[in-house]
């Protein structure tokens, strides 16, 4: 085993964790934010990210969207789109007004490619090779095998989990719980690496998972727990959780 404290079970978040989006989808935004001749600093970008970290992760926002909106519908990405140029700073009424633009933009043009976090790969060999169990649980919908198997790392993984499947999502500790039970693995013996602090971290510790927090891009200078900027500091970090 790497890990000399206990450590069995390695769960990993999927998006923004094992796989990202290229471009971003807030890079592509805050891009056509500039061309409209709104300014965007980059302290704005890191604000808008880690609202829309927030804003995922089972907002009261989130909630009072689903309950307005058909969920996935044009209405539902207007209104996000306003809250979105909210986050970047813009005033109430400009967001109002630039919604439409921005939201029409993303919906026709936002086609990014899929593609597995930078190391991942062979990181996730390393640690099956080394004999941890290792698994994926997401708030997504639906299974998400065939994503898995898109980026290259299905082979790693001996279990996936969607929110939609069991209709429990992170933060909620419930997610975890049925994760572990399905692996016969225990809250203690596991770690939980997801790139979400208000998904993945507060909704580990809740089920008493041990979490690492997967952050290259540096939203999160003040969390409370185990950062990795990178996959290959991952081995090191479950040598000293």
């Amino acid at each position: 085993m790497l890990s000399p404290n206990g450590i069995k079970t390695i769960l990993f978040d999927l998006d923004g964790t094992l796989r990202l989006n290229l471009p971003a989808g807030g890079e592509v935004f805050s891009g056509q934010m500039v061309s409209l001749g709104l300014p965007v600093t980059e302290e704005d970008r890191l604000r808008s990210a880690r609202w829309e970290h927030e804003y995922w992760a089972g907002s009261p926002e989130l909630s009072s969207d689903l309950k307005a909106y058909e969920e996935d519908s044009p209405d539902f990405w207007l209104n996000y789109s306003r809250r979105q140029l909210l986050s970047f700073g813009a005033d109430a009424l400009r967001a109002q007004e630039l919604a439409p633009v921005l939201s029409k933009h993303m919906w026709e043009n936002y086609k990014p490619a899929s593609v597995p976090s930078p190391e991942s790969q062979s990181v996730l060999a390393h640690l099956k090779d080394a004999g941890f169990k290792l698994g994926v649980v997401s708030n997504r919908e639906r299974p998400f095998v065939e994503e898995l198997e898109k980026i290259g790392v299905s082979q790693y993984f001996e279990f996936t989990l969607a929110g939609g499947e069991i209709q429990i999502y992170k933060p909620q500790p419930g997610i975890f719980e049925a994760a572990l039970k399905r692996l016969d693995s225990n809250a203690h013996e596991t770690v939980y690496v997801g790139d979400n602090y208000f998904a993945d971290v507060v909704g580990a510790r809740r089920a008493g998972l041990r979490p690492v927090l997967y952050d290259p891009d540096g939203l999160y200078p003040e969390a409370d727990c185990s950062v990795i900027r990178s996959f290959e500091e991952l081995i090191g970090a479950l040598k000293s959780l």
